[in-house]
């Protein structure tokens, strides 16, 4: 299986956080963007390096630099919420976005916006916070790698196993990174026990 769940004290504690159906849109916000900085600090252990030799204070000496720009693809709208803790992580990030929207009754998402970045030589992360059935993910990951995408990550803070199967199934060579591997979909198509629709939570538009 290509799927890393987070294991931590701290990302185990902020998920429950999520998950509370009295928790505030404002906490929400601030809690998903430290979580998303654990995932995605996982997510980009294997950034390339290279040696170079720095001055310090007192003398010179090795030292390992980032050799590898950062792609951070977020899939509109709940996806920006991962977006800020890349920026704040990494010195050389490019920004694309795709959007996608989901049908509610079929559960089928249609595009309708893609922005992006040369992605060429990058490691890419496609950031979708929930990976319910699998299908947007999918979709995303299809337009990246038809622009020039080949380091790609999925990174979610809740996944279904549906999901994990779909995106193994479509692209196996990509590895996923999530907060929490819940149990599965219901008859909606939503994760379950999960934490509801993650944009409406994080805008307050329930």
């Amino acid at each position: 299986m290509s799927l890393t769940v987070l294991d931590h004290p701290l990302s185990r504690h902020l998920i429950q956080v999520l998950r509370r159906v009295d928790t505030p849109p404002v906490e929400f916000r601030t809690v998903s963007r430290t979580l998303s900085t654990l995932l995605i600090y996982e997510a980009t252990r294997e950034l390339r390096l290279r040696h170079e030799t720095i001055q310090t204070p007192l003398e010179s000496t090795d030292a390992d630099v980032l050799a590898q720009g950062l792609a951070v693809v977020p899939v509109l709208r709940a996806g920006l919420a991962m977006l800020e803790s890349a920026l704040g992580l990494f010195p050389d990030v490019a920004v694309g976005y795709v959007g996608l929207e989901r049908d509610h009754t079929t559960a089928v998402a249609h595009s309708y916006y893609c922005k992006l970045p040369t992605l060429a030589g990058r490691m890419t992360l496609c950031c979708d916070p929930m990976l319910a059935t699998g299908g947007s993910a999918s979709q995303a990951l299809t337009v990246l790698k038809a622009n020039g995408a080949e380091d790609l990550r999925m990174v979610c803070v809740v996944a279904a196993p549906e999901g994990v199967a779909q995106i193994e199934r479509d692209h196996p060579d990509v590895p996923i990174f999530a907060a929490a591997l819940d149990r599965q979909l219901d008859s909606r198509k939503y994760i379950l026990p999960g934490l509801g629709d993650f944009g409406d939570r994080l805008y307050g538009t329930m």
